[in-house]
């Protein structure tokens, strides 16, 4: 049974939150907190394996309650979040400050519908659980401060070119990412230069709600423009463009260009939508385009069916996250095994290796 503190302002979703997780027989509320600073005090007492933590609270917000637990009582966080755009600004704001993952509620502070995601909240705080909070904390100081892990692993499998690089066609860089994934993108994006000769289209799993808050975030951060994908859209060199919540993604051949298409109508690819497999098996239906793939941090195998079409079907590069680095081994593990990834990096090396393949 795995530990958990849940923390929430209000007593009905402290009791709702309670009660959700205590029912899935693999987890045990040991404790509940009403603000930050009662947070805190607790963590340091109870030593739970996991901290559910409201975003919005007196006293002391979840954004600085946060900062202090990462700085005083590292421990796995997942937050709770409303969709506002204020609630989406603070927590991307809490990805970054070292939250493993987040919860939408369905409806505001109170959710009276907060059954809606039940399934969701048990399986991520299951998830959260059995992260290592230490390694994940030295990893991304150590990506922060110093130069990049210069470690590369070369991993025997097909390729479809020479390893130097493509047979210079125009490229295009497709990423896919999950749980830890907004701190992994960070990372990446920053480390691209301004005039990078290709466009980047990101699958993050988010709800909707979230993803353009963060496009934003990383567009302030990064020498590339860093953008919420729109339907039709034609990509530019030198541009990230993230999926939006709730829209499957694919890049689409429209005369010369490359372009956007989103669609709601489809039901989610594996429980996600965006999903990672269709935005990679879009890119494979087009000829001409060398691609370089990138898996990251995440939960299941999402991306690997769609890897498998894109080597089937063209010039690839394929680079997967390393398990030292990743916040969750998942779905880059499952690439890994189709022994068609050709390089796996810890996250400082992903841009260089990307560059690598860029010449």
């Amino acid at each position: 049974m795995k530990k958990v503190l849940v923390v929430d302002d209000s007593a009905f979703m402290r009791k709702l939150i309670s009660d959700f997780l205590t029912a899935s027989n693999q987890l045990e509320v040991i404790g509940i907190a009403r603000n930050g600073e009662d947070a805190v005090a607790k963590i340091k007492r109870f030593r739970p394996d996991v901290v559910t933590l409201d975003v919005e609270m007196p006293l002391l917000n979840g954004i600085e309650a946060l900062r202090r637990i990462m700085e005083e009582c590292p421990v796995p966080v997942v937050m709770l979040s409303s969709t506002t755009r204020e609630g989406a600004e603070e927590t991307v704001t809490a990805m970054e400050l070292g939250a493993v993952d987040f919860i939408a509620k369905p409806s505001g502070t109170i959710s009276l519908d907060l059954h809606k995601v039940q399934h969701e909240m048990v399986d991520k705080v299951l998830a959260a659980s059995k992260v290592n909070v230490t390694k994940m904390t030295k990893v991304y100081r150590k990506e922060a401060t110093c130069e990049p892990l210069r470690r590369s692993h070369e991993v025997t499998g097909p390729s479809s070119f020479d390893h130097a690089g493509f047979t210079n066609p125009p490229k295009m860089i497709l990423i896919g990412t999950s749980t830890g994934g907004p701190r992994a993108l960070q990372s990446v994006l920053t480390g691209l230069p301004r005039h990078l000769a290709a466009p980047i289209v990101v699958v993050q799993h988010m709800p909707p709600g979230f993803t353009r808050s963060l496009a934003n975030r990383l567009d302030g951060q990064s020498a590339i423009c860093v953008k919420e994908a729109e339907d039709g859209e034609v990509l530019q060199n030198g541009t990230a463009y993230i999926a939006p919540g709730g829209f499957h993604t694919r890049v689409v051949k429209s005369g010369a260009n490359l372009s956007i298409q989103l669609s709601k109508d489809e039901a989610p690819r594996n429980g996600h939508r965006p999903s990672v497999d269709i935005l990679f098996e879009s890119a494979s239906l087009i000829p001409d385009y060398g691609k370089i793939a990138v898996i990251m941090t995440g939960m299941g195998s999402d991306g690997t069916d769609g890897l498998i079409k894109l080597k089937e079907r063209g010039e690839v590069k394929a680079i997967a996250e390393s398990k030292e680095t990743c916040i969750v081994f998942g779905m880059p593990k499952a690439a890994i095994s189709t022994k068609l990834v050709d390089r796996v990096e810890h996250i400082g090396d992903i841009p260089r290796s990307i560059m690598t393949y860029m010449v």
